[in-house]
């Protein structure tokens, strides 16, 4: 049952990762490629705490025994630094524990939260040792007033946990123990005692909304049965004015709930079970909030990942109206959760405490029944799950892992607020995304790291418009949009980037928000990505084109770099087509590559790049660059004893003056220009200008050279001959290596004696070998032998034979001795288990044969032999 399950599933892992989506980011910036700030410090490493205060304008920053202060502005000004080291007592302490002296028994700081405006509290994993203290942001000192960690802080620098701090108390998601077998959600607080669970989660993630504290992490399933530990993302949600219970769940929380968190792809059943990070978007109202999470499969080899969006009213409803779970003992002592069907007391267990339950008398939790403490201990899950907006994820992309991400709103220039994604990916890449109704839009993706790492922690500023990205090497701070780069108003709206807009009057793509709102109504944007509203763009001149001179038989390269990842290049020679048919030709995403460059492939070239724009519903195409190519011929110095040279020099400067009168036919007369706007091609190439639905490809394609029999046009240069000869040879010398090889390898195998008997023959003939005696293997009615159950009489004449080799004469005495007695009898053809006589009819032991063979009336017709064994 268990392997059925398995083949199942892993079928289903082959279709998703074989017919799941490929989202195609638009545009791809490289970092060299752009003017990032970075900030780092040798000999520091694992910069992956981030804590932004926007009144003080800087940027805190937890690394490896130090702490940074930024600024907001301009990561690269460090104003000030602390440092946090281990004593040698600790040190030692973890050592003996078995831990890395140079990675694991350090301070990594991994806390850092505002406790007021002169402080921050801070924790560090302190060699295994969790500790806490604050800091003092007057002159940045760490205070000394040292405190235990435990609860606060995570043992082991690599291990997930959160905090937030809510009106001074400290709600944290982290292991309790040096092991990290027991993660508990808990509360510190000066004025309270410790609050803390006592139920197992494995990742955490926290934020804080009105009087409640929602948890986001992921566990092992207890509700379903799988082959494995089937892992679940779940969200949690305790009451900011929980106190415990009374004489039930001392110190506990009270209102403790957990429930499922749905993610999957509806048509193919895919479920990612694994939640890495979410971003509590808020709105005016809280009933307007909506949670964003990146998730992934637990079987990391899908290569899928998914951001699913929730809203906060169907979170409440789940808590507020979903069913409970119970356990339930099945077959073999077997522990399963299944939905609770009897009387859930009153008050609701795990409610916050509300204007109802105060006027029944129920001022805290301490006021809370017995009855409903001691349900709610014994049930903490609910059944009903949290489903996404639209019943599945707005974004899935493949080959990407997302492990942060952060989402701000947008009021675009059509007036409307779009929801813009950021995700931070393990390979140090930053994806952008637009949610544009149902359907979800790639900007770009920014290579924020130098290296291939993680990105460890992602924040957002909307006062600097800024993100800051943290990693094991550094910290990054990018512009929340690149409008600067695009280069025409082409670019720049089929980004259909909300921030970006194209100014006429200035020839630029600006940030709408940096634009002066008197301006706002003449800029240009389309988030459909029609570029048709877009002015004229300049025309290309034939000044403009690249002249580009190869020699005869060599070939030329062409580029033609674009900026969309979704466009695709299409060539035009002398105003007809490309295809993969033409000759000589390799048509690539960057350029085209002309193979033996021949007269005939001089002439004007043209690069067109065309976009299909689906919320637009058409295609744009536009020119990107254009070439004039022209044959570089060196004239003959040694003269011909004939007069050829004259001749040959006229006929040089001949084909110059015909080659011109072409490019200018293809050209136009001079000064006309060929036009470079957002429409198709002229009607001449239809291919350019495919229906709706469907895109140009041209994959690169080695064109291969006309067959030797084709007709060659006379002006054909000796280098381009000689290639065509060069060739042909090539071709010729490939045929005569083979076809020694084949006579090799057939020699090689009828020396081994693989082949048939009439090589063996010729083998025996040429060789003259004889075949020992000792391979019994290939003997002609070996195959054929019966039963051992047959006749007994046979069996024992063959042991007499072996047993008495000295009786036996020849090649019958040796067989007999290599052979022995295998225990099979022959068939009846081979002599029906009598010893054959001899020609003279003597039935002397000199003449018996190994096997009973008779080799005159059964001839060896396929036997790897030199001869019979008679």
């Amino acid at each position: 049952m268990g392997f059925g399950v398995l083949g199942v599933f892993l079928g289903l892992l082959l279709e998703v990762s074989t017919h799941g989506p490929h989202a195609v980011p638009r545009t791809s910036w490289r970092h060299q490629d752009l003017d990032l700030m970075e900030f780092s410090e040798p000999e520091i490493f694992n910069y992956s705490t981030l804590l932004l205060s926007e009144k003080r304008d800087a940027l805190y920053v937890g690394a490896r025994e130090a702490i940074f202060e930024l600024s907001k502005k301009n990561v690269t000004l460090k104003n000030n630094k602390v440092q946090w080291t281990v004593a040698e007592s600790p040190m030692v302490m973890c050592m003996q524990k078995g831990k890395s002296k140079e990675r694991d028994c350090l301070n990594y700081i991994r806390v850092l939260q505002v406790v007021d405006d002169e402080r921050l509290y801070v924790c560090g994993t302190h060699a295994f040792q969790p500790q806490c203290d604050y800091l003092n942001l007057a002159d940045f000192s760490l205070e000394g007033r040292r405190e235990d960690g435990r609860g606060k802080c995570s043992f082991d620098p690599s291990q997930s946990f959160t905090t937030v701090m809510v009106d001074g108390e400290l709600y944290s998601g982290t292991a309790y123990n040096f092991l990290g077998s027991e993660p508990i959600i808990s509360r510190y607080s000066p004025s309270q005692s410790l609050l803390r669970t006592e139920y197992s989660t494995s990742w955490l993630n926290v934020d804080g909304e009105d009087d409640k504290i929602y948890y986001f992490f992921t566990e092992v399933s207890v509700e379903y049965e799988f082959f494995g530990k089937l892992l679940i993302p779940r969200v949690a949600r305790v009451c900011k004015g929980d106190l415990g219970g009374q004489r039930t769940l001392q110190k506990k929380w009270t209102s403790f709930l957990k429930a499922k968190l749905v993610c999957s792809m509806p048509e193919l059943n895919f479920v990612f079970n694994v939640v890495h990070d979410v971003f509590i978007l808020k709105g005016a109202d809280w009933r307007d909030t909506v949670i964003y999470g990146v998730f992934t499969s637990q079987w990391g080899n899908v290569g899928l990942s998914a951001v699913c969006a929730y809203n906060m009213t169907a979170v409440e409803e789940v808590f507020s109206k979903g069913k409970y779970m119970q356990k339930a003992t099945v077959e073999q002592s077997h522990t399963k959760w299944v939905r609770f069907n009897g009387i859930t007391p009153s008050p609701r267990p795990g409610a916050c405490i509300n204007n109802l339950m105060r006027r029944q008398n129920i001022s805290s939790s301490l006021n809370l029944p017995d009855k409903t403490l001691q349900f709610v201990k014994d049930h903490p899950l609910l059944e009903d799950p949290v489903l996404p907006i639209g019943n599945g994820p707005r974004l899935i992309t493949k080959d990407v892992n997302y492990t942060q991400i952060v989402v701000e709103r947008v009021r675009a220039l059509d007036h409307n607020i779009y929801d813009v994604i950021f995700t931070g990916t393990d390979k140090g890449v930053l994806h952008k995304s637009v949610v544009y109704g149902g359907e979800v839009h790639i900007v770009e993706e920014i290579q924020l790291l130098k290296n291939s790492e993680s990105i460890k922690n992602l924040l957002l500023s909307s006062e600097t418009r800024s993100l800051y990205a943290g990693s094991d090497s550094g910290v990054v701070q990018s512009p929340t949009a690149f409008c600067g780069r695009y280069p025409s108003c082409y670019d720049c709206v089929l980004a259909r980037d909300p921030y970006c807009a194209w100014d006429p009057l200035a020839a630029a793509c600006l940030n709408i928000l940096d634009a002066p709102s008197q301006r706002l109504r003449k800029l240009i944007q389309s988030l459909s990505g029609d570029a048709d509203r877009c002015p004229p763009d300049v025309s290309l001149s034939l000044k403009d084109y690249r002249r580009v001179l190869v020699k005869p038989g060599s070939s030329a390269e062409l580029p033609c770099a674009g900026h969309s990842n979704l466009a695709q290049a299409a060539w035009k020679a002398n105003g007809s087509a490309l295809t993969e048919a033409s000759r000589f030709h390799l048509v690539g995403e960057n350029g085209l590559l002309i193979y033996s460059v021949a007269p005939e492939d001089q002439g004007l070239y043209e690069c067109w790049s065309v976009e299909w724009a689906p919320a637009a519903g058409k295609n744009f195409s536009r020119l990107r660059a254009g070439y004039v190519l022209a044959l570089d011929a060196p004239r003959r110095a040694d003269p011909a004893p004939d007069g050829r040279e004259a001749a040959s020099t006229g006929a040089a400067e001949g084909n110059g003056k015909t080659d011109a009168a072409l490019l200018t036919a293809a050209l136009g007369p001079p000064g006309s220009t060929a036009a470079a706007r957002f429409t198709p091609p002229p009607p001449t190439d239809a291919a350019l200008t495919p229906p709706p639905g469907s895109t140009v490809w041209l994959q690169p394609k080695r064109r291969l050279p006309p067959s030797a029999d084709a007709p060659r046009p006379d002006g054909r240069a000796p280098a381009a001959e000689y290639l065509q000869r060069n060739n042909g040879a090539a071709l010729l010398f490939l045929f005569l290596l083979f076809f020694l090889l084949f006579l090799a390898a057939l020699a090689y195998n009828c020396y081994m004696r693989y082949l048939p008997a009439p090589c063996l023959r010729l083998r025996a003939a040429l060789l003259g070998g004889h075949k020992s005696a000792q391979r019994p293997e290939y003997r002609a009615c070996e195959a054929g032998l019966a039963d051992s159950s047959a006749s007994s009489a046979a069996a024992t004449e063959k042991i007499r034979l072996a047993e008495t080799p000295a009786q036996n004469g020849g090649r019958a005495a040796q067989s007999a001795r290599a052979l022995r007695d295998t225990g099979y009898e022959t068939e009846p053809e081979c002599g029906g288990g009598q010893n054959p006589s001899g020609p003279s009819g003597d039935d002397s032991p000199s003449q018996e044969k190994p096997f009973d063979v008779d080799c005159e009336s059964q001839p060896i017709q396929f036997a790897d032999a030199d001869e019979p064994y008679c």
